[in-house]
């Protein structure tokens, strides 16, 4: 059976917003034009919040469902009792049924922002290894060997610093390169994190069911403070921002990211995006081209409507430094002393680490006067205070 897919929609797919496919792209490119193909991502649902680190490889998956692919999201039920090592140098907790499930929860609701499950088949690992037996484990392990299991660079870290590495760590790649098997697919995606793992299920497809299968990994994307997107950073944008934190953490970000996340979180055509990198490479001021970048995310995420006021709102408190007028009333009980004391009277969820931390920053104001403490114990006469803002974009109007 043959897809929609033609020569330029084919192309997209296997270029924009692709880091590498292997073996071989123009062999996958090939099957593309001429069958339906089976293709897969895997998650572990080890948390509950989704960002747009995440939407890179969720977009790439839904393009494949667009075209008329067999896709398959599949829950890492099975896996996650074990938890990828990648990137870590310490071992996971493991995870009970109830939490797993109870993230999933959360996880498919904010995914359906970018997935449309009435194309996608949800499938879970459990259903298969959890019915390995002894000698079928004792098989699978057999393909590979030690050696090349602890040559990820995680573990040859945690080997320099005399950390311990745990045998179940170990078999998680093979665990994982078991699921291409069990489903018989063609194509695995994931993050170029996810490449040796990947690279396991294509070896195993091919020893257990002698069959080709293609891995294409996806770029990762680094956050606000120009490091990899990652909510232990807190540098993330959430998929369920409140559309003014969206809009203005998108503008928060460095200038040269600005054509990356166009690319690769985005719909607008290749050619404007060209456009665009090629005014900016001239020295055009960046501002215009950030600001199409925030509205068109934000807009994807919650409406135009939505996107329009959080422009507007970034226009009036961050450009034009403007206090807004909807904003929440905090009533102060009259014993605070200190702008540390006003802070904690304020619903701003931050600990007292963090709001000290975000005083010694700067990223404390008071209006009308427009000035700036420093300090946690630094005294404030409430009745000269009628406006604090704290952070970039949160403000509190006091009453006394």
């Amino acid at each position: 059976m043959k897809t929609v897919s033609t020569d330029s929609n084919i192309h997209e797919l296997l270029t924009r917003g692709v880091a590498e496919v292997l073996p071989s792209v123009e062999k996958l490119g090939e099957a593309l034009g001429q069958r339906k193909i089976r293709v897969y991502l895997g998650i572990d649902p080890t948390g509950s919040l989704l960002t747009l680190g995440h939407a890179v490889v969720l977009r790439k998956l839904q393009q494949f469902a667009e075209l008329g692919h067999d896709v398959i999201l599949l829950i890492g039920n099975g896996t996650v009792r074990i938890g990828d090592p990648t990137g870590r140098d310490s071992t996971r907790p493991v995870l009970t049924d109830e939490v797993i499930q109870e993230n999933f929860k959360h996880w498919k609701s904010q995914a359906s922002k970018i997935l449309n499950f009435d194309k996608i088949t949800i499938k879970y690992n459990g259903d298969w290894l959890d019915k390995l037996s002894y000698v079928d484990m004792v098989k699978l392990m057999a393909q590979t060997t030690v050696q090349q299991l602890i040559e990820r660079d995680m573990f040859q870290d945690r080997l320099k610093k005399n950390l311990p590495i745990h045998g179940h760590e170990i078999i998680y790649p093979l665990l994982q390169g078991y699921d291409s098997v069990a489903m018989d697919v063609d194509l695995e995606i994931g993050g170029t994190d996810q490449t040796f793992n990947m690279m396991m299920g294509r070896h195993l497809q091919r020893v257990y069911n002698n069959h080709e299968k293609w891995v294409l990994t996806t770029p990762i994307i680094n956050g606000t403070d120009g490091r990899k997107m990652s909510k232990s950073y807190d540098n993330f944008i959430a998929l369920t921002e409140e559309p003014n934190d969206m809009y203005g953490k998108v503008m928060s970000i460095a200038d040269e990211m600005m054509i990356e996340y166009f690319k690769l979180l985005t719909d607008l055509a290749l050619s404007e995006i060209e456009d665009m990198e090629a005014a900016f490479g001239k020295g055009e001021n960046p501002m215009p081209f950030k600001k199409k970048l925030a509205h068109e995310i934000t807009r994807m995420y919650h409406s135009k409507a939505l996107a329009d006021n959080a422009a507007q709102h970034f226009q009036d408190t961050v450009q034009d430094r403007h206090v807004p007028k909807d904003i929440p009333m905090v009533t102060l009980s009259g014993d605070e002393k200190t702008i540390l004391d006003v802070l904690k009277a304020c619903p701003t969820e931050m600990s007292t680490s963090e709001l000290k931390r975000l005083l010694e920053q700067g990223g404390v104001e008071l209006f009308p006067s427009g000035k700036k403490p420093s300090s946690s114990d630094e005294e404030i006469a409430l009745d000269e205070v009628e406006t604090i803002r704290v952070g970039k974009r949160r403000y509190f109007r006091l009453e006394k």
